[in-house]
């Protein structure tokens, strides 16, 4: 589940790689993002999740989130525990309602990119989500990605953010995790997913070298094997 500037064709990579050890891997386009269409009135993004999967007869799965995938998954395996194998939790969150002020910066998302449009606010944001070290094609499609959002899905994204503080809920969840991290984030950063690593049950935490917070797509062969071993120890 790809973040709030991207859409599925972020975590497409990844999924090849995890798809070529035989794993059956589906990216979605959440509601209002890529082919999804637009939401209309309040969302309820971790029970469209639950919908997708009741719909296709599965589970339960591994859910993989990026920063505000790795919220919808978090709020997923706290609703619906026997849904769900495992959560991948990468460049991930507590939710931007931890602070007054990081929910009032989320919020405040809205009205910029209604009025800057996507182009102008992916070039203003997308080069935070990347490292310095990331090839300029990475960086080309992290900021395309984020070009491409639309308003409808955009602020439902960001209104869910913006009402998200997990934290009560880390403690009780009943699923295996892993947290995953670029060394080089700077939007969500390490210390935040210490802080869901430490306060998640037995989760795991590893560092990805040389990745920015868009680590998914800067290092998917690094997050893949960690992904891989993660799961290997599940069995």
């Amino acid at each position: 589940m790809h973040g709030i500037g991207g859409n599925a064709s972020s975590c497409g990579p990844l999924a090849a790689m995890l798809s070529a050890q035989g794993y059956r891997t589906l990216c979605w386009d959440a509601p209002g993002y890529g082919a999804s269409a637009d939401p209309a009135g309040k969302m309820d993004h971790s029970g469209v999740v639950l919908d997708v999967l009741a719909w296709l007869g599965i589970g339960p799965v591994h859910l993989i989130g990026t920063s505000w995938g790795g919220v919808i998954a978090t709020r997923v395996a706290a609703q619906a525990p026997e849904a769900v194998r495992s959560i991948v939790l990468a460049d991930s969150t507590r939710g931007s309602a931890t602070t007054k002020e990081g929910a009032e910066r989320m919020l405040a998302r809205v009205p910029e990119l209604a009025a800057a449009g996507p182009h102008a606010l992916a070039a203003r944001r997308a080069p935070n989500l990347v490292s310095q070290s990331a090839p300029p094609s990475i960086a080309e499609a992290v900021r395309a990605g984020m070009a491409a959002v639309r308003l409808p899905g955009y602020s439902a994204a960001a209104t869910m953010m913006a009402e998200s503080d997990t934290s009560a809920l880390l403690p009780h969840l009943q699923v295996p995790a892993l947290v995953l991290v670029g060394e080089d984030d700077v939007v969500t950063g390490v210390t935040e997913s210490r802080i869901l690593a430490q306060n998640i049950p037995g989760a795991a935490f590893e560092i990805i070298p040389g990745a920015g917070h868009a680590a998914i797509q800067e290092k998917p062969a690094e997050m893949s094997a960690a992904i891989l071993a993660f799961w290997k120890r599940l069995k």
